[in-house]
């Protein structure tokens, strides 16, 4: 049951209202500006939470080629976008905070503060480590964390995803899917109280419980190298009821953080693993074993849930685009996919890279 792998976080999908706006303030902070693939077609394999009913949709996945994963960038192209009609405080159940690294974090913070006022200041984490944190203008919280692996170094502070927070009802009940299941199988630490973190972001002032958690067992497949290593945060309210971030009649796609993606290998070994520990897929979109295609890329992806609702997406790529300008992919399962993918083709990917005027 353990001839699959998981390699990586692939990305986490952020619901706008307006997705090339959003794409631009995430190229323009983040370096989000390479395109992996982009669609705008109908999405009919999520009828479990799209209220039954198929819907366009348009989306695109951006990706710093510096490491870490992407942002899947969603927009509904007919439905009208339902905002969330609170603000979200830590804890709230979902993803509330998303990770991305950089190299030298006192840089990168002078210079996305330089362009926009919500940077708080450089704090230090439960680790002793020097992080700090970002509200988008679309009222997503990102922390900035240090990390020293630079995949393809383009003269950038930047890099990709390297985590998320996620609000939990119960923290030792969800490790059954962060720790069994997605393998972050080690305590960095696990500590409650008041987190001096935290007194930039809203309820940050309470009592908490927070889990740091990462992986004692390497990630493999064709993209571990762009994507690193990563970390997933669970944190638990200790002083209040927190709230659901996709309550209905708000539903996957609407505006906040949709999901966390994680690329796999070997999709049907990974769904016994999945149905073993009691979380058997909610989506599939290929029950037949099927292709699916998004753009030029073609693959597999499911769904499970948290035991709070929070979706956790898996992606088995079959084919990717290196260059949509001259249609050139690479077919992954003409591959060893236990290997890792040479980075001259990553490379190759600076030719997706967007700009925007």
């Amino acid at each position: 049951m353990d001839n699959f792998s998981l390699v990586g976080i692939q990305q986490v999908g952020v619901g706008t209202e307006n997705m090339l706006d959003s794409w631009k303030w995430y190229a323009d902070m983040f370096q989000m500006n390479v395109r992996v693939l982009e669609d705008d077609t109908i999405a009919d394999r999520m009828l479990p939470y799209t209220s039954g009913r198929p819907e366009k949709r348009h989306a695109c996945i951006a990706a710093n080629l510096q490491g870490g994963g992407g942002l899947e960038i969603w927009q509904y192209s007919e439905r009208k976008p339902v905002p969330l009609d609170f603000d979200v405080q830590v804890a709230d159940l979902g993803v509330f905070v998303t990770k991305l690294k950089t190299h030298d974090i006192s840089a990168y913070h002078n210079e996305l503060a330089a362009k926009h006022p919500g940077v708080s200041q450089i704090y230090t984490d439960p680790r002793g480590i020097p992080t700090f944190y970002i509200h988008d203008p679309f009222g997503n919280m990102f922390q900035i964390v240090e990390d020293n692996y630079v995949f393809i170094d383009e003269n950038r502070y930047s890099g990709g995803v390297v985590g998320v927070m996620v609000g939990v009802s119960d923290i030792e009940k969800s490790l059954t899917v962060y720790s069994d299941i997605l393998g972050y199988d080690t305590v960095v630490y696990d500590k409650s109280g008041v987190f001096s973190d935290w007194q930039s972001l809203r309820g940050g002032n309470q009592q908490y419980r927070r889990m740091l958690l990462s992986r004692s067992k390497p990630f493999a497949g064709p993209f571990k190298n762009l994507y690193g290593n990563s970390t997933i945060e669970l944190v638990q309210a200790s002083e209040r009821t927190p709230r659901k971030i996709f309550e209905k009649p708000r539903q996957w796609g609407d505006p906040g953080f949709i999901q966390i993606c994680f690329d796999v290998v070997n999709m049907r070994a990974f769904e016994k693993h999945c149905e073993s520990l009691g979380y058997p897929f909610t989506v599939d979109s290929c029950a037949g074993d099927e292709d699916f295609g998004m753009g030029l890329a073609t693959g597999h992806f499911t769904y499970i849930e948290d035991p709070d609702g929070t979706l956790i997406e898996f992606v088995e790529i079959h084919k990717v685009p290196v260059s949509n300008k001259f249609n050139l992919c690479i077919n992954l399962l003409k591959r060893d996919r236990t290997k890792s993918l040479p980075t001259f083709l990553f490379r190759l990917m600076r030719l997706n890279r967007v700009k925007f005027s």
